[in-house]
């Protein structure tokens, strides 16, 4: 694809591969972005709206939305801080996935037990900026001499591998499940931040005339976030019970509240977290109300 022919498109960049990669085609599908990618293009565009879809390594999508030509991007926070984009991108919204925390490890039968412990010693890591960032800190309260600071060593991959292979007394990695790190006879000490993934525009439109779309497209996303996150709860009760039922559903903004033709009796509607609605049922149940549902969405306006 001649890439002089996206002049005028929205450019949005994707995850090629990874963690974030499934779930963000599926977020696309929710919000009706409908495209067909070839095999080898990281370059397609979309069918039904004026976009361009960019596919590109997760650690570069910051750089790109904040300094280059794109306009919409979904990234892991800890990229964004990892590349010092933050000044440059604004984080739109929080998608929900791809949830992880960024640790500090080291061999658990090993004599390190603390953060304080492994201040001057050797750390590997692919996350640089925000390792080097942390440790400095206890560097500097421990009162560590400019040749005693932590020595913090970059590795792209197998990152685990490095107390085990003699490279490292330590590490700094994403955590997600834990598998790898105690497979690995790793534990966590610390806990640098915690992310996941988000949805990111230049802090700085730089086509203007694309707002409106940016704005669709953000909406929609956020809509599809929403359905995945909550379920509406509908039910019926007495109006003298209808406080305590409104304070266990009080819903986004407010419940729906609509009289039936049975004298002292509402219907409410309200949208409750999904997680959380066997335990709002109970509730509701408890208190008196009655032909309690649970409806799913599959999209919404919120």
């Amino acid at each position: 694809m001649n890439l002089e022919s996206l002049d005028g498109r929205l450019l949005f960049a994707i995850p090629k591969k990874g963690r974030l990669y499934e779930k963000c085609l599926t977020l696309l599908a929710g919000a009706d972005i409908q495209f067909r990618r070839n095999n080898r293009l990281d370059v397609c565009l979309v069918q039904n709206h004026h976009i361009a879809l960019v596919f590109l390594p997760a650690s570069d999508i910051p750089s790109f939305v904040g300094k280059g030509n794109v306009d919409l991007g979904i990234t892991g926070h800890d990229v964004i801080l990892e590349a010092q984009m933050q000044d440059l991108v604004t984080e739109e919204l929080r998608l929900g996935f791809g949830k992880c925390a960024l640790q500090i490890q080291v061999p658990e039968a090993g004599p390190i037990k603390t953060v304080d412990d492994l201040a001057g010693k050797r750390v590997v890591t692919s996350f640089e900026v925000l390792a080097g960032e942390y440790f400095k800190e206890i560097d500097t309260r421990l009162g560590l001499t400019e040749d005693k600071r932590t020595q913090i060593e970059y590795v792209g991959g197998s990152v685990e591998a490095a107390c085990a292979l003699g490279l490292a007394d330590g590490i700094v990695d994403l955590v997600e499940s834990g598998d790898t790190m105690r497979a690995a006879g790793l534990h966590a000490i610390a806990t640098v931040l915690s992310t996941e993934a988000v949805l990111i525009k230049s802090s700085v439109p730089k086509h203007p005339s694309l707002t409106p779309l940016i704005d669709l497209i953000s909406s929609r996303i956020r809509g599809v976030i929403a359905a995945n996150r909550y379920v509406v709860c509908q039910y019926n009760i007495s109006r003298d019970r209808l406080d305590a039922a409104t304070a266990i559903t009080p819903g986004r903004r407010a419940p729906t509240i609509s009289p039936l033709e049975e004298e002292n009796w509402v219907a409410v509607s309200s949208m409750v977290e999904k997680s959380n609605s066997a335990k709002v049922m109970d509730e509701l149940v408890k208190i008196g109300a009655e032909d309690v549902l649970i409806f799913n969405l599959d999209n919404c306006r919120v």
